[in-house]
């Protein structure tokens, strides 16, 4: 395959590139087929004077592509091009840019299935680094036209749909009492493996708030703080609404996170759009919103009906688009193609923000003050080449909730690695895996991406560079509503 970036061909407005593909390997009857021809096939013609050479030239628009040829009735890829292993089979790929952006032939680069990109030390060292070759970073490089069309297409899906598809045929769903010990609170939150729980007033007879990992960090600091009025003896009697009364002197150390807490319970009804329900939670800032009926003045209770996340509306997105993926034209663009996420600050790059990463022999109190004052969910974990080794997140505080451990351990003398062993115990004496370490490549498609973070459970891929697992950023399922919805 070799792109020109000669002579445009014009379509609609729509620069189109004119690519020479080639297939040297001989076959009688040779065809191109790809993301560009809608998977039909494209006639090859062999070259005069050598017939075991076939060609064909393609107007192909810029972005990112997928194709094979088919050889004699059989499918097939140039192991000498660059080449991905997807839901397709094993297929080659081209990055084609505009003519100011026009890139040489990449280096030959085998990424791994994007079915299972979880932390796997084998997997990744049978890779060969990828090519040094820039990928677009910013927003230029995107049509304004194809990321307007796509805007607008999710927008309308989740306008025209209610939080009350999220809800599954079954679940369990935890509130707790305001009145509940703040010990026994967070050790129902460790014990049920969930990161928050919406707080319920008898007295009141409402939903009054959440308590969440953030409360629990604010606790273990205030407890490791040799002035603080709050003992673990206190914990024992000290209730969930005194707790949240006296958060109020820590407001300081809330409003590290750049905004104050909301006051208010963040919630939506069942009838709200899934648009309105992902904005709630973009602009507060929290995890998951509870699905509450309320019902009518007939004397009921309201009813906690769901937790709905943005993984979930992202899930919603994902299946509602699996077929045709082509009526959004943004979702083949490699993720470092796209204004999204975190990254690690180029040399001279004094407009990003440094992506906050730790060594796991750096302080639990380092942690938990990163957590805060970075306003993050999640740190990576790296060794002294800042290859990815695991991941702290927020809600890995309340393994501390285990037997007590908290009131016997030090901020400053635990370190990282300690305390992820701690969070790691559940999942060893069930022989499961938590699994909450998943990595991408920037080479990676937004729709892979975005199929990931669909799932259950996650949060977050770290984007790392093949072959050293080298942190190059980070992107949160947030980061991919805040470019979804503009």
């Amino acid at each position: 395959m070799y792109p020109s970036a000669m002579d445009y061909a014009r379509d609609g407005g729509t620069a189109l590139i004119p690519t020479r593909f080639v297939w040297p390997y001989g076959g009688r009857i040779v065809y191109l087929s790809g993301t560009f021809t809608g998977w039909s096939q494209w006639p090859m013609a062999p070259v005069e004077g050598c017939p075991t050479v076939f060609q064909t030239v393609c107007s192909v628009p810029p972005g990112y592509h997928q194709y094979k040829f088919i050889v004699d009735g059989e499918w097939r890829h140039d192991e000498n091009q660059p080449f991905v292993s997807g839901s397709l089979g094993t297929v080659n790929t081209v990055l084609l840019a505009r003519e100011s952006d026009y890139l040489p032939a990449v280096l030959s680069a085998q990424i791994p299935p994007s079915s299972n990109m979880d932390v796997d030390n084998q997997a990744f060292q049978r890779l060969v680094r990828v090519s040094d070759v820039a990928l677009p970073d910013d927003a230029s490089r995107i049509s304004q036209s194809d990321l307007d069309i796509s805007r607008h297409r999710i927008s309308a899906v989740l306008s025209t749909h209610s939080a009350y598809e999220l809800l599954p045929g079954s679940s369990k769903v935890i509130a707790l009492d305001v009145d509940l010990p703040v010990k026994q609170a967070f050790h129902i939150l460790h014990e049920q493996g969930i990161p928050m729980a919406p707080l319920w007033d008898f007295s009141r007879a409402q939903f009054v708030g959440v308590l969440s990992a953030l409360d629990f960090i604010l606790i273990m600091r205030e407890l490791g703080n040799h002035g603080s009025n709050l003992t673990e003896e206190e914990l024992e009697t000290h209730t969930i609404s005194a707790w949240k009364e006296a958060k109020s002197y820590l407001s300081r150390q809330a409003n590290e996170l750049g905004k104050s807490a909301p006051r208010r319970l963040v919630w939506s009804g069942p009838d709200n759009s899934l648009k309105d329900v992902a904005l709630e939670i973009l602009q507060t800032g929290v995890a998951t919103v509870p699905i509450i009926h309320s019902p009518a003045q007939d004397g009921s209770y309201p009813q906690l009906l769901y937790l709905a996340s943005l993984s979930e509306i992202l899930k919603h997105i994902c299946r509602y688009f699996k077929h045709s993926p082509e009526s959004l034209p943004i979702l083949q663009l490699p993720i470092g193609a796209v204004p999204l996420g975190t990254w690690v600050p180029k040399i001279g790059d004094p407009n990003r923000q440094p992506l906050a990463m730790l060594r796991p022999t750096a302080s639990l109190n380092a942690a938990l003050n990163l957590l805060v004052q970075a306003q993050v969910s999640a740190i990576p974990i790296v060794d002294d080449n800042d290859s990815l080794l695991d991941i702290y997140s927020r809600s890995d505080i309340t393994a501390l909730a285990k037997d007590k451990i908290y009131t016997h351990i030090n901020l400053e003398e635990m370190s990282i690695h300690q305390a992820l062993q701690l969070a790691e115990e559940p999942y060893a004496t069930s022989g499961l895996s938590s699994q909450k370490c998943h990595m991408c490549l920037r080479s990676d498609s937004l729709h892979e991406v975005m199929e990931r973070l669909s799932r259950p459970g996650v949060r977050r891929v770290v984007v790392v560079e093949a072959g050293s697992k080298r942190v190059e950023g980070i992107i949160s399922v947030g980061d991919i509503f805040k470019f979804l919805l503009g």
